[in-house]
C-alpha cells in the first residue's frame, strides 16, 4: 500500500489560532520542554499556562472539540459525542512505535490511576493505519500496560487524516520497501487534549509531559 502525502497545514482558526497550529506542527519534529512553553506563548489570548504544569489551557466553551467517528480495537464504531457527559483525553499514538509513544501511554496510564474515579476516559487516535491490527493492539495493552478502558480510534487513512488535521496534529509518512515488504515510517506530533464533559477542549499537553502535569491540570480544570 502506498503512503499518502503529509497533511497540509491549513489554518482552522484565524489570527492567534493560526500561530497555535504552526507551533503544534513544530512539535512533530522537535522534542523538549521549550516546545510546550512556546505553545503557551503563541496561543496568546486563547490560552493560559497552568502553574507548575506543562499544559496549555482553554476557557470553558471557547474551543469546542472537533467531532469524529471512528472504530475501536474491537471493531466497535464510536464517536466523540458518545463521551458527552464525561471528560475524555484524546491523544495521537502509533501502535508500532517503540520510543516516545509507549512513554506517553505510560504517563497517561499513570495519571488515570492517580485520578482514580475522576479519571477521564482515554481515546488514542492511531497515526499509523497500516499498523492497526488486533494483534498489535493486544500486544500494546500487555507490554505498555495500558489503562483499563483504553480505547484506540482507527479508520481509513482519509478518515484518520481528517481527525489529525482538525486537532492540528502534524503527521508525515515515508515509505520504504525492505525485502519486498512496504514499511511506513511515521513522524507525528505528540499531543494529548483534555476534553470536558461538555465537549470543549480544556487543555493541551505536548510530549514530553509528565504524570504530574496531566494530574495537576486535570484536577484544576475538572475540579476533582
Amino acid at each position: 500500500m502506498s503512503a499518502n502525502p503529509p497533511i497540509a497545514a491549513e489554518p482552522r482558526r484565524p489570527g492567534a489560532a493560526h500561530r497555535f497550529r504552526w507551533a503544534i506542527w513544530v512539535g512533530a519534529a522537535l522534542v523538549g520542554v521549550a516546545i510546550a512553553v512556546a505553545i503557551a506563548l503563541v496561543a496568546g489570548r486563547s490560552s493560559s499556562p497552568v502553574a507548575a504544569s506543562r499544559a496549555t489551557t482553554f476557557a470553558a466553551g471557547e474551543r469546542p472539540a472537533p467531532a469524529f467517528s471512528l472504530v475501536d480495537q474491537h471493531g466497535t464504531p464510536f464517536s466523540l459525542a458518545s463521551y458527552h457527559g464525561r471528560p475524555v483525553i484524546v491523544t495521537f499514538i502509533d501502535p508500532l512505535c517503540r520510543d516516545f509513544c509507549p512513554r506517553e501511554a505510560s504517563v497517561l496510564t499513570e495519571a488515570a490511576a492517580k485520578l482514580g474515579a475522576q479519571a477521564p476516559a482515554i481515546v488514542s487516535v492511531s497515526v499509523n493505519p497500516w499498523a492497526d491490527t488486533r494483534a498489535n493492539f493486544a500486544a500494546d495493552a500487555v507490554h505498555w500496560q495500558l489503562a483499563p478502558g483504553w480505547r484506540w480510534g482507527t479508520g481509513r487513512y482519509g478518515t484518520l487524516a481528517g481527525v489529525w488535521k482538525s486537532y492540528d496534529v502534524g503527521v508525515t509518512v515515508t515509505k520504504k520497501t525492505i525485502a519486498g515488504i512496504p514499511v511506513h515510517r511515521i513522524v507525528h506530533t505528540g499531543a494529548a487534549y483534555l476534553i470536558d464533559a461538555n465537549g470543549d477542549e480544556r487543555a493541551l499537553w505536548l510530549y514530553p509531559f509528565t504524570t504530574d502535569d496531566v494530574v495537576s491540570a486535570s484536577r484544576q480544570i475538572l475540579g476533582s
